[in-house]
């Protein structure tokens, strides 16, 4: 895989690593990296740069699918590291996580902006030095009375996972319209109130 600016898209989601935490809300951007693997027909097996890494094509442009395998809060050396070995620029960046601010099953696309308290991708901003990167959110809901923590940490309840299974179908089918037609175009299609558009 070599860098040629434009031409490769580096598509990162967030989670924690190990089975304890495979199935938890914290780590829906992982399946949808899972999900884009089987979609580009790779996998994300390859261990390098504390990650791992699976590689494929869509739309005339390679694809690099990262899953940092380091703990949720240490993610951003992860995406340093690979950002600086394929000399990739910002605008050929997308992080992939979970939100407590969206209600279970909405997914947000954004050019930019802060964390908002996620301390992954807070670790990414801080490892990369800006905000100007995109990234997509998925809605996990909020905690109500239980400890954030253990909220994130824990799994789905059975009336939530229907929406987010479908969160995580559609959240790889905005990350491939990123890929073929940018990130405009992918929040006009999918920054929508409306499931079906």
């Amino acid at each position: 895989f070599e860098a040629m600016a434009g031409y490769m898209k580096i598509v990162v989601g967030l989670g924690n690593p190990g089975d304890k935490y495979a199935d938890t809300r914290h780590n829906v951007g992982f399946k949808v990296i899972d999900t884009l693997a089987e979609a580009l027909k790779t996998d994300v097996r390859k261990r390098k740069f504390g990650a791992r890494v699976g590689f494929g094509e869509f739309a005339d442009k390679k694809v690099i699918l990262l899953k940092p395998w380091q703990y949720m809060n240490r993610s951003g050396q992860v995406v340093a590291t690979v950002m600086g070995f394929y000399k990739a620029g910002l605008n050929d960046l997308l992080i992939v996580l979970d939100d407590m601010a969206l209600e279970p099953g909405r997914i947000r696309i954004r050019a930019k902006g802060s964390s908002g308290g996620h301390k992954g991708l807070a670790d990414i901003i801080e490892k990369l030095g800006t905000e100007s990167f995109s990234r997509l959110r998925i809605g996990i809901g909020q905690s109500g009375k239980e400890d954030a923590v253990d909220f994130v940490l824990d799994k789905p309840a059975k009336t939530e996972r229907l929406a987010l299974g479908e969160a995580i179908e559609r959240s790889q089918e905005a990350v491939l319209c990123w890929v073929e037609q940018g990130i405009e175009a992918a929040m006009n299609k999918y920054n929508t109130d409306k499931k079906e558009n």
